[in-house]
Parts: structure tokens; C-alpha cells; sequence
């Protein structure tokens, strides 16, 4: 959000760089027609086709508020006259477990309404869908994974509760006359590195030119990898989980404990550093920003703690049957499932994974007056603020962006379920301590590429089902076998047509936290979809051609889902505080500020549904508890 970008900026780099003969001739409305499909590019088929990352739309409505667009607001914005028990900003997974909670434990005589600016729900819990040779395939769009939880726990009933009955899903079986390889069900899973089918990639970075493959490399213990004795040394302690004293490190087993105390006032690059006995250059050179906490940016900006706060969650454990799951298209079905147990009528067909994943969103069901719970789409909001003064008012007046045009809604409470990056503009009347606190909330960048091939034998030909690489765009890929809930094909093989997803993150080593976070910004979105297109083709043309990868031939699309704030890169102190000053997550969640709540998975500090989860069963308690009482 702090990162300025314009149709002027975006004209004069990328895009002029990039293409300035297209453009020749053009009027101005064809020109901007041009330039937007040039940032968003192709989004697949169905109903997440014009949702696919923030698109141009999506992010000029943004920046909009970044800027004040709407300071103070303009004459003739149309009041609906609507009021509402609950308004909710953000139709994400946090937003929509907001409306659950709220619809089941305020009574059905309490109205809701979700207020979301992207042309579906869901947040980054989407998915993208291609059709390749008359199948359908599946991708994630961000949100991925969900672990199986013990069975009497929170998590756990939450999930029956929304129809997700069976935890453990059954996936694709291998097909074909020729040896197996071993596959992963997600795309962090590498499930092909301790088996030998796995290849690690050595580019010009390391004088490689042309480029070399290391196949096994946990096998050959790294030996021929173009790097020294000791960075090899290094990289193997990491690889095999050896900690490099003699003391082992034990995992914080509480939220607050010492452990987590400790963990949260260094950095994770420091951590790793003493935990395996990695250098610095080790670290930021083969770990960031893949190993990076899930946080976005590499380890030297990230607080330790960061990469252990999803232990928190307490999964059941591997050896008692849990592991981590993935639908097709990651996450999008749990958005499905609570959309479906909110509004009924919002899909056809059993209230089930496969009912919701088989069956199509009925849009005009989202918004239909009079029932307890509605959902309006491709609606900013721009503009929060109580009737009076916080602490005395009895409504809050929200108002939204909706094609061009400003409407205003009122609500005895509402609920901020979008991210920090908004919820700071938008509050107009946010007291200056939380204000304050939302000012070391630090996002980061990330952009899914989805790369829909016609088969993936060009990786079986180089005997590797994953891989993964030290430069160019991205750092890893898998051959993933899916979750068989509606998907067409229950086995897989080397000729299956098959998405490979590339995890694009954006770190500077050694630069600050919120430095890297809008260096980031600057790099995704100005860049054009034509030129990622470029680096994806040649990349893995280079990578890929001898095992016969032909870019024409082979790949059959390509979306971009880019994400200018995807993650939460907590620094140090961000859980738990320090100097003696509270955290600043900590500000923000321990009451309402007048009849307004804050909840979205940022206040967690971890980026994971689950989290977004708990934080709206808090906020949504605090709601029916001290202010709706």
C-alpha cells in the first residue's frame, strides 16, 4: 500500500519497456483497456476468471484509499438505508467465519452484511482453473494448506461444523506401465528429495554456463554442487535437521512461554544461525526467502518466533494420523463450505466438500434482502467511522466503492476482517494507540504463478518429480498429486495434464523489514504480465530443455494471482513486545475501539486460515459481549 504506482508509472516502466509498439496509434481508452489486461493477463476459466490476485481493478480501488481519495468524502454518495446488527469489511476466510460466529451466536433476528472488494469471496483462499486437452485442473491461488486438527479440539468441531467431515483425503494413484515416482500432496511437501527423484538447479549465479542440474542431491550429499567444502557442509546439517551443538533445541510449547520469549527477540536468521550452526552467507544465500517462516521475506527480518507460532495450533502429530492436506485448489473449497453453511441457496447441490466443489456459486443468492446474512461483491470499503463520538455513538457509517460509485451503509457494530494495510486507512476515527500499533504491522508481497502444462514428462525423462532453483523467478516446484474431490482423473502419470505452481517472494538481504516489503511491491506491479510470461517460457525452456520441454508445445496457460500484501512479516518483538512496551498485535486485540472489532489472521501473526478462524471467534465475542449486549 505504501508502494506508489499510477497508470502513468505503470505506462512509462513495464509497459512501454516491454511492448511500446502495441501501443502505437491507440486512443486513450484503448490504451488503458490494453495496459490493464497487460497487468492482469489471462485468468483462466470459471467463476474465479476476472478474480485472480489482485487484479487491475482491484488494486486501482487500493491505491484509491492508500491516497485519500475519497479525504474528506464527496457530496452525493447514495445512502441505501440499510442498517445492519453487523457489518463486516473483508469477505476472506476471517470475514466469513466473522458472519458464521456472528449468525449462529447472535440469534437469527441479527442481520449481518459482508462488504468484499474482490469479484468473489474467499481472500487469497481461491483457486484458479484451467481447461487443458477437455479436462479441468486445479490451483491454488494462495491459501493453501489445512492440517488435520484432534478431533474434541476448536478447530476441529469448526470444520464439521462447516462440512468438512472427512479430514484425511484420498488422492490421484499412480498410473502407467513405468516405475513410480514418489509425489507430493502439496507444493511444499518435496516429497521426492529423500527418495532421489529431485533435482537442485546451478545457474549463472554460480558461473554455471550453461546451467547444471544436481539430481539427488541428499543422496550425493551435495557432492559436484559448484559451491565450497563448507557451504556444503552447512547445507547438509540443514537439510538433514542436525542441529550443530550439543544442547537439542526444544520447541516452545506454549504461546508466551520463555522459549517463544526468546525466539521473539531475534531474528530467525540469528536463530538458524545458532540452532544449526549456519553462517549468514548460508543462510541468505540458499535459505531466503524459501525458509523464510512462511512470512514472505527472508530470515534476517523476520522474527524467530515466527516460524514456530504455527505449532501453536497444535496439529495432530504425524505418528498419530495427521499430516498436511490440500484440496485441488487449496483453500477456496473451505471459503466454498463456509459460504455454503452461511447462505445455503449460495450453491446447488449437498451441503459436502464434493457438493461445494462439484457445483457452481449462485451470485444472485449472495445479496437478497431480508435474510440473515448477506454478502456484496466487488465492493470497496472506502470509509468507517461512528455516528458520534466512539465510546457514545450507536452506529457506525460505512461507505463503499461499488463501479465508480460511493453507497453508505449503517451498522450497531462492525467487524474490520480485511488486512492491516486497509483497515489503518479506513478507520478514520482510529485512536492514535492504535494507530500507532497498526504502524508495525509490516506486509510483504508474493505472487502464485500457475503454469498449466499437457504433461509433466519432460521432468520424468530428467528422473525428478520436484525441483528446485537459486535464481531467476521463484525457488521451487512440485508434481502434485490431487485430493480426489472433484477432480475428473483418480490417477496421474507422466502424460497427465498437470498445473506446477512457482511461489514468487521478494526479499533484499539485509535490508529492514518494511524496506523489503515495498522494494517487493515496486518489483511485482511493475512488472507486465507479458514479461513474467517471457521469464516463465525462457526459464524453463533453459531449465527443462533436455528433457525435452518445449515451451509452444508444452505449456498450455499461464495466471498470475499477484498479491501485494500476502503476507504478515512480523519482526522482532511483534509478538510479545519488548523495551517493556506491549505488542502491538497485542493493542489491537484486547478490546473493540467503540462499536468497531479487528480481527484478520495479521493479529496472529502467522499467515494460516486457522488463525483467521480465531481471530473473527474472538472479535465476534467481544462484538455480542461488550457492545451489542
Amino acid at each position: 500500500m505504501e508502494t506508489s504506482i499510477t497508470r502513468r508509472d505503470f505506462l512509462g516502466t513495464a509497459l512501454l519497456a516491454s511492448g511500446s509498439a502495441l501501443f502505437t496509434g491507440m486512443p486513450p481508452s484503448e490504451l488503458l483497456a490494453a495496459q490493464e489486461n497487460d497487468f492482469t493477463g489471462y485468468g483462466g476459466v470459471g467463476e474465479y476468471s476476472n478474480a485472480n490476485g489482485n487484479t487491475w481493478d482491484v488494486l486501482q480501488a487500493g491505491h484509491e484509499i492508500r491516497d485519500g481519495l475519497h479525504d474528506p468524502l464527496p457530496a452525493g454518495i447514495t445512502d441505501t438505508g440499510e442498517i445492519y446488527d453487523c457489518v463486516i469489511i473483508g469477505g476472506g476466510i476471517s470475514g466469513l467465519a466473522g458472519a458464521l460466529f456472528f449468525q449462529r451466536e447472535a440469534g437469527s433476528d441479527m442481520k449481518c452484511l459482508i462488504l468484499e472488494n474482490h469479484p468473489i469471496f474467499g481472500g487469497e483462499a481461491k483457486q484458479n482453473e484451467f481447461l487443458v486437452e477437455g479436462k479441468q485442473l486445479l490451483a491454488h491461488q494462495g491459501s493453501a494448506i489445512y492440517q488435520v486438527q484432534y478431533p474434541h479440539s476448536f478447530l476441529a468441531q469448526f470444520y464439521e461444523s462447516i462440512g468438512l467431515q472427512a479430514p484425511r483425503l484420498t488422492y490421484q494413484k499412480w498410473t502407467g506401465p513405468e516405475p513410480e515416482f514418489p509425489l507430493s500432496k502439496t507444493p511444499y511437501e518435496a516429497a521426492g528429495l529423500q527418495h532421489g527423484q529431485y533435482g537442485f538447479w546451478f545457474g549463472a549465479r554460480f558461473n554455471q554456463r550453461p546451467g547444471m542440474w544436481l539430481m539427488d542431491p541428499l543422496g550425493k550429499s551435495l557432492h559436484d554442487a559448484p559451491i565450497s567444502d563448507a557451504t556444503r557442509r552447512e547445507w547438509l546439517r540443514w537439510l538433514k535437521g542436525e542441529s550443530a551443538g550439543e544442547t537439542k533445541f526444544e520447541h516452545p510449547k506454549v504461546e508466551g512461554d520463555a522459549t517463544s520469549r526468546y525466539l521473539d527477540s531475534i531474528t530467525l536468521e540469528r536463530h538458524y544461525m545458532e540452532r544449526f550452526g549456519l553462517s549468514r552467507e548460508m543462510v541468505r544465500s540458499f535459505l531466503s526467502p524459501v525458509e523464510g517462516g512462511g512470512s514472505g521475506l527472508g530470515p534476517d527480518a523476520l522474527s524467530a518466533y515466527s516460524d514456530y507460532a504455527f505449532e501453536m495450533l497444535h496439529p495432530l502429530p504425524e505418528e498419530n494420523g495427521g499430516s498436511d492436506q490440500m484440496f485441488p485448489g487449496g483453500n477456496a473449497t473451505i471459503a466454498r463450505l463456509m459460504m455454503k453453511s452461511l447462505i445455503p441457496s449460495a450453491m446447488d447441490g449437498p451441503h459436502s466438500v464434493e457438493g461445494v466443489c462439484r457445483n457452481r456459486v449462485n451470485f444472485a443468492a449472495l445479496d437478497i434482502a431480508g435474510v440473515p446474512a448477506r454478502i456484496r461483491l466487488s465492493s470497496t470499503v472506502v470509509h468507517v467511522k461512528h455516528d458520534g463520538e466512539a465510546s457514545k455513538a450507536s452506529s457506525v457509517s460505512i461507505v463503499y466503492s461499488q463501479k465508480g460509485k460511493l453507497y453508505q451503509v449503517k451498522a450497531r457494530s462492525a467487524l474490520m476482517a480485511g488486512g492491516c494495510w486497509t483497515t489503518k486507512h479506513i478507520v478514520k476515527d482510529l485512536p492514535e494507540t492504535l494507530r500507532v500499533a497498526y504502524g508495525q504491522f509490516y506486509r510483504s508481497p508474493c505472487m502464485m504463478v500457475n503454469v498449466a502444462v499437457r504433461n509433466w514428462r519432460f521432468l520424468y525423462k530428467m528422473g525428478m518429480s520436484g525441483c528446485r532453483w537459486f535464481e531467476g523467478l521463484g525457488n521451487y516446484m512440485e508434481v502434485r498429486k490431487l485430493a480426489l474431490t472433484g477432480v475428473e482423473d483418480a490417477t496421474i502419470g507422466p502424460d497427465s495434464p498437470v498445473v506446477l505452481s512457482l511461489k514468487v517472494l521478494y526479499s533484499y538481504p539485509g535490508a529492514p523489514t518494511e524496506e523489503q516489503g515495498n522494494r517487493g511491491r515496486g518489483e511485482m506491479l511493475g512488472t507486465s504480465f507479458r514479461d513474467y510470461e517471457r521469464q516463465v517460457r525462457e526459464q524453463f525452456t533453459e531449465m527443462f530443455a533436455s528433457g525435452g520441454f518445449d515451451a509452444r508445445r508444452d505449456i498450455a496457460g499461464i495466471i498470475l494471482n499477484r498479491w501485494g500484501h500476502a503476507y504478515l512479516s512480523p519482526q522482532p518483538g511483534f509478538f510479545f513486545g519488548r523495551d517493556g512496551q506491549p505488542a502491538p498485535r497485542e493493542i489491537l486485540r484486547r478490546a473493540p475501539h467503540g462499536r468497531i472489532a479487528f480481527a484478520n489472521t495479521d493479529l496472529a501473526g502467522a499467515m494460516d486460515h486457522r488463525y483467521s478462524i480465531l481471530e473473527a471467534k474472538r472479535a465476534v465475542g467481544q462484538l455480542l459481549d461488550q457492545v451489542l449486549s
